[in-house]
C-alpha cells in the first residue's frame, strides 16, 4: 500500500508534521511518501494567474495524490482555517481536477497547542473536502499538543492515545476491505 502524507503547514517546527510521523511508525512496512509543502510553494491563486497556466507544483501535488492508495493528513489551523500554504496548493490543484483527493481513502488529524485541536479546521475540511472527492474514513483532533505530545514519545495522554490507536486500527480495517 503506498500512503502520502503530508502536514498543512509549512513550518519547519510543524506540530501537525509531528503529529503525521508519530501516526506513520504504525504504517511501517508499508510505502510512505511524506511531502513538505515547501516543496509545493507557488504564486498566490488567481484567475489572471490561472489564464497563464498552472503551476508545475500544482500538477505534481495532484499526481502524488493519483500515485497513493491513502491519504494521512494533519492540518494546520490559522486563524480558525486552513493555513495560507495549504489553501494555495488547495486552490490550485483543486482548478486542474475538482475531484482533488481522487477519492483516496483519507485519515484526516489536526492539533494545536490552544484546547479546541484545530477543530475549527477540521470542522471546515470533514465538510468541504468530501465535495473534492475525499474519502474520509475517519479523523483525530489533538488538542494542547504541547501538554500532550512529546518529541520522543509522541502522543502521552493515555486517553488520547487509546483513542488515536483506535481511529488507526479503524482505519487500517475500512482500507483493507
Amino acid at each position: 500500500m503506498k500512503i502520502l502524507a503530508f502536514a498543512g503547514s509549512t513550518s519547519s517546527t510543524s506540530i501537525n508534521r509531528e503529529l503525521v510521523k508519530f501516526v506513520l511508525k504504525d504504517f511501517q512496512n508499508e510505502e510512505i511518501n511524506l511531502i513538505d509543502l515547501n516543496d509545493y510553494t507557488m504564486p498566490v491563486f488567481s484567475v489572471d494567474l490561472e489564464k497563464k497556466g498552472f503551476p508545475n507544483e500544482a500538477h505534481q501535488f495532484l499526481q502524488r495524490i493519483e500515485d497513493c492508495d491513502v491519504i494521512i493528513c494533519s492540518l494546520a489551523e490559522h486563524n480558525r482555517s486552513y493555513s495560507a500554504a495549504f489553501k494555495n496548493v488547495f486552490d490550485w490543484a483543486s482548478r486542474i481536477n475538482v475531484k482533488l483527493f481522487q477519492n483516496k481513502p483519507m485519515l484526516l488529524m489536526s492539533t494545536s497547542p490552544g484546547g479546541y485541536g484545530g477543530g475549527n479546521v477540521m470542522n471546515t475540511a470533514k465538510t468541504f473536502f468530501p465535495q473534492f472527492a475525499a474519502d474520509i474514513k475517519d479523523t483525530f483532533s489533538l488538542p494542547k499538543f504541547y501538554e500532550n505530545f512529546d518529541l520522543e514519545s509522541g502522543v502521552i495522554n493515555p486517553d488520547m492515545l487509546k483513542e488515536l490507536n483506535e481511529k488507526i486500527e479503524n482505519f487500517k480495517i475500512q482500507i483493507k476491505n
